[in-house]
């Protein structure tokens, strides 16, 4: 499987449980965040909000697409893509470093589209 069809496969990013659910190890110690709302989100806030959100899991009905990678560094990928929820559209960036053969995320951004 290529790159992009890897990261792809794991996007959005902790939605994807068949990747597993043990986020600590697939966020990097630096990892952040920038919301859809423009709030900067450190590692340990995101990991509060996914351990609260697997005791109530629900399926999310989401269509991404618009795929793009690119490599940025030897074994660091960003992979951008269009997400549409049912209560917004929004561009999605992801930094992804692989790790052996697992990967972690470094960065995620989400911008809504107006």
């Amino acid at each position: 499987m290529n790159v992009l069809d890897e990261l792809r496969s794991r996007e959005p990013v902790f939605h994807r449980p068949e990747h597993g659910v043990d986020f600590a190890a697939m966020v990097a110690d630096e990892f952040w965040e920038i919301g859809a709302s423009g709030r900067r989100y450190d590692r340990d806030l995101v990991l509060e909000v996914l351990a609260e959100r697997q005791r109530t899991l629900s399926e999310d009905v989401w269509e991404t697409s618009e795929f793009r990678c690119q490599e940025l560094a030897p074994d660091l990928f960003l992979l951008t893509y269009l997400l549409r929820q049912p209560d917004r559209v929004s561009r999605r960036s992801t930094v992804w470093r692989r790790v052996g053969p697992d990967w972690q995320i470094v960065f995620h951004q989400g911008t809504v589209v107006a």
